[in-house]
């Protein structure tokens, strides 16, 4: 999947230590290992971004966001951009504002939930500062755990290990968004999962949203968005049809 990603014009490859401590015999890092030897394989570490995390998996003494944990979680201690994530408006203002006086490095990115169906974590003030100060927002459920897919109509779609997530978009006001996006797949002869993502890309301070696949033909589907672009008509059918539904 990784090769077919770059191939199709993909930078930015999301990560983190604890993924995929999850899943039975798993115990974190099984992510990274995987990338690493596929990165090792390329012989061509520069062409690509990895973004990683750290923070929910314990390393030996160190837990949470200690010194020592992300020590750690990167060996050396170093990394190229640091960034946040799941911060407030308040807690990343405070944080720039302490890394300023002490002249250390910056949060340069963002990561909090955002999608069609989940705004309230991202707009607003929080979106406004990120504007302001340069800070890159690249959202995590970009396709709020495959709802916006498309592939989840009923209760009896609700299969798979995401399944779960989506029941109360299915139960709530989903399917409207659903179907605003189903308007735009007619028009443009793009599914909804591209629509979905295009309308984050096309939102203020995003750098880039995140989605997962389970498959290289999923992977180039899902690449089909940075192709798409939105006319303004389009981008405020469905930028209402989900603020009805956040009212609603």
């Amino acid at each position: 999947m990784p090769d077919a990603f770059v191939a199709g014009g993909g930078l930015i490859i999301d990560t983190a230590d604890v993924y995929s401590a999850w899943v039975d015999g798993h115990e974190g890092g099984e992510s990274e290992r995987v990338i690493g030897e596929w990165l090792e394989r390329r012989g061509r570490r520069d062409e690509e971004m990895i973004t990683a995390k750290v923070g929910m998996l314990p390393i030996g003494d160190g837990k949470g966001l200690a010194p020592q944990h992300i020590a750690a979680a990167v060996k050396a201690g170093k990394v190229r951009v640091v960034g946040a994530s799941n911060f407030t408006v308040d807690r990343l203002s405070a944080a720039i504002e302490a890394q300023d006086a002490k002249g250390a490095a910056r949060y340069e990115a963002l990561q909090n939930q955002y999608n069609l169906l989940e705004r309230d974590e991202y707009e607003g003030a929080l979106q406004d500062y990120c504007v302001a100060h340069d800070i890159g927002m690249t959202p995590y459920y970009g396709l709020a755990s495959g709802y916006l897919s498309g592939k989840y109509r009923s209760a009896g779609d609700l299969k798979g290990t995401r399944s779960g997530g989506v029941k109360t978009y299915l139960e709530g006001d989903g399917p409207r968004v659903l179907a605003a996006l189903d308007e735009v797949a007619e028009a443009t002869g793009a599914n909804q999962a591209q629509i979905a993502l295009a309308w984050i890309a096309a939102q203020p301070g995003i750098a880039a949203p995140i989605a997962s696949a389970t498959g290289v033909k999923q992977v180039e589907e899902l690449l089909g968005a940075m192709e798409l672009t939105l006319d303004r008509d389009q981008l405020g059918a469905r930028d209402a049809a989900s603020a009805a539904t956040e009212t609603a």
